[in-house]
This record gives C-alpha cells, sequence and structure tokens, in this order.
C-alpha cells in the first residue's frame, strides 16, 4: 500500500473535528496548544497590519498633494504623550503575555514526562534514515508504530550529521546531534498514519529522509507487537555485549581491575576525582565509555581505555539498557582498596593509558556482522 493511500486512509478515518485548510491535522495533545499560540500570534500581527495599512491609506488621501486640508495643526506635548501612552501600553502589555504563553509552552513542549508515565523509544538517525527500537527489542526503520492515548517520550541520536525528527501532524521537531542524547516527547490523540521528516538538511537524500508514524488503538498496538519477530530485550543484548566488550572483567564482582559497581548505579550521584557529582543518567553512561577520562570516578585510577570509534550507536543503547536493569540491585558499600600514595601516581594516565590500542593487546575479535574489534578488558562508566 503506497505513503499516499495510507495517509488518505487515515484522513477518512479521522474525527469530525474542524480542520484548518492547508495545516497538518491536529493529532497530539500538544498540536491544539501550539496552533492556538500561532493563530494567537498571527492574528495581532494581522491587526497592527491591518491598522498601519488604514492608516496609510487614510493619511496619504486626506494629506495628498493639492488637498485643502490643515496640515500645520500642533498637538500640546502632554496630549501626545498620552496618545502615544494609550495605545503603546497595551500593546507592550499584550506582547508580555504572548511571550510568557509561549515560554510556558516550550518548556512544556521540551521537558520530558517521567519515565515510568511514557513507552521509552530509543531512536537513531543516520544518512538517509530513522531507527526506532521498543523497549521489548521490536525494531523498524523509516516507520514508528504508537497507542493511541498514550505518552511516547524518543530518546534519539545521530550517527554522523545534524538531523531534525519533525512530526508536523503532533507539532513536535527536536534538533538531533551526535554524540549526544535528546528528547522528543507527545501524546496521540488520534488514530491515523501520519508523515516524519529530517527539518535539518544533511546531505544528498535529505529529501528521502522520512517516514510514517502509525498511531493504533492500544489492543490493535499490542497485537502489532505480538506479530513482530521475537527478539531479545535490549537490556538482554546489553548483558551480552557487557560480557564481549570485556567490561564484566573489571565491572563485575572480583573483576581483575578496581572497578567501580554498577550495581545500583544509574539516577544516582557520582562523586568525581577532584571535587564535584554528576548524575549517571544516559549521558553519563554514554560519555563513561567513550570519553572515560572526562569524568573519572573518586578514589579509582583512571585506566579505562575509550571505546570510541569501536562500539555503534545501537550498542551503546543497549549497554546503557543493561546498567539501567542493575538500578534495583543493592549497590554493596565501596571499599578503597588502592593505598593512597599507589592511588594518586595512577591519577595521571600515562600514553599507554590514553591509547586504547595501547591498552588493548588482546582484543577478541568480533564477527562480521559486527564489523569491529572489541577489546577483552575495559571499563564502562
Amino acid at each position: 500500500m503506497s505513503t499516499v493511500t495510507l495517509l488518505l486512509a487515515a484522513q477518512a478515518a479521522g474525527d469530525n473535528t474542524f480542520q484548518v485548510p492547508l495545516m497538518p491535522p491536529q493529532a497530539s495533545a500538544m498540536a491544539k496548544q501550539s496552533d492556538a499560540l500561532f493563530f494567537g500570534i498571527f492574528g495581532l500581527e494581522m491587526l497592527i497590519i491591518v491598522l498601519v495599512a488604514v492608516l496609510v491609506i487614510v493619511f496619504a488621501v486626506r494629506y495628498r498633494h493639492g488637498s485643502k486640508h490643515e496640515r500645520e495643526y500642533h498637538v500640546a506635548s502632554k496630549i501626545s504623550d498620552r496618545i502615544e501612552l494609550s495605545w503603546g501600553i497595551p500593546i507592550f502589555l499584550i506582547f508580555i503575555a504572548l511571550y510568557a504563553w509561549a515560554g510556558r509552552l516550550y518548556v512544556q513542549m521540551y521537558t520530558p514526562p517521567p519515565k515510568g508515565d511514557a513507552l521509552q523509544i530509543n531512536g537513531i538517525a543516520k544518512q538517509w534514515m530513522w531507527k526506532f527500537e521498543h523497549p521489548d527489542g521490536t525494531r523498524e526503520i523509516d516507520a514508528l508504530h504508537v497507542p493511541v492515548g498514550r505518552k511516547v517520550n524518543i530518546t534519539v541520536t545521530s550517527q554522523d550529521v545534524v538531523h531534525s525528527l519533525y512530526i508536523p501532524a503532533f507539532r513536535v521537531k527536536r534538533d538531533v546531534l551526535p554524540d549526544r542524547y535528546v528528547s522528543l516527547w507527545f501524546e496521540p490523540t488520534k488514530a491515523g498514519v501520519y508523515r516524519l521528516f529530517c527539518a535539518e538538511y544533511c546531505g544528498t537524500n535529505h529529501s528521502r529522509m522520512r517516514g510514517l508514524v502509525h498511531v493504533l488503538e492500544q489492543a490493535e498496538y499490542e497485537r502489532w507487537l505480538d506479530g513482530q519477530e521475537p527478539v531479545e530485550s535490549p537490556a538482554a543484548v546489553g548483558a551480552a555485549l557487557f560480557r564481549s566488550y570485556g567490561c564484566s572483567a573489571c565491572h563485575d564482582a572480583g573483576g581483575t581491575v578496581h572497578a567501580p559497581p554498577l550495581t545500583g548505579l544509574y539516577g544516582r550521584p557520582v562523586p568525581l576525582t577532584g571535587g564535584g557529582t554528576r548524575i549517571a543518567d544516559d549521558a553519563y553512561i554514554r560519555d563513561s565509555i567513550l570519553l572515560p577520562l572526562k569524568d573519572v570516578v573518586a578514589s579509582y585510577p583512571p585506566v579505562m581505555p575509550s571505546f570510541k570509534g569501536l562500539i555503534s550507536e545501537a550498542d551503546l543503547y543497549r549497554l546503557i539498557a543493561y546498567v539501567k536493569s542493575l538500578a534495583a540491585v543493592t549497590r554493596q558499600p565501596v571499599q578503597q582498596s588502592i593505598p593512597p600514595e599507589i592511588f594518586e601516581k595512577t591519577r595521571q594516565p600515562s600514553k599507554a593509558q590514553q591509547s586504547p590500542a595501547a591498552s588493548d593487546t588482546s582484543p577478541n575479535k568480533r564477527s562480521p556482522a559486527q564489523g569491529n574489534n572489541s577489546p577483552n578488558e575495559g571499563q564502562t562508566p
């Protein structure tokens, strides 16, 4: 079935609510608020434009060349000030109100709901496609199936250049950047099929980087999930990757290297060498894997090699999902097992420690499908 046929069928299946001509359908809870703000600003601008245009025409006709109307009438300074204030202050207050309205809506749009209140979906943008992964491991390319009436939060990153995830019917758009996680959330209110686009020029095939969002009733969404090919959850895949990349050699109990434990880590503050703390969220775990010397955990030597360029974005999501799954595990108290004088010597990494190739002398070969070699030892966060 073609894209046009799907969109026509979705439009026919919609309700009878008023549809603004030339505007996308309002298919999310945010759409009506966004449209109300847009038409509020547009209406005020049109009012000012019409008022100025009418005055220009009236004065141009009234005081045209050859007109006998008095041109040298002077208004007293106080009266002139009152006239200026009588229209200037109300216009100023109206614009301040619009600014407050827009600011409130902006914060609401870009503040994702609590994780327990929304369906969490991972996304990856790359030239020129969108990849999405559901909590049970179901994966889609250039398509996204979501249930109606439920909040959906997409955590997305870019594998190459800057992209922008844009769903016009939901009135949501978010720039997607390399080496950074951003969130885009929405709550679909109408079942149907809607377009998604990349709204940032990203290369020669930018115009082809598009897809469809299928909004289904909850029962239909459950049937769709059940009909997909069974796959392991991201956390289960992440556990296998945790072992294949050699992370377990350091972070599991009885590891050969003194490394921070990961049980109960996610969501907690992490003390850092040199002072300060950082919350162990998705971004922290990602940085710990790719940039291990950026935030070194206090009381631990900076011996972890960088996995930058050795691990894909998809595998990063799954490793993070595995670390999240350890959040409910009771965390054991950390004991200082390195003498202070030795620890101080290890705080500044050597050149060999800074180079992943130097610190990894016996990598395990990955399968051709995985496409690179994995260190057999390492420290994730």
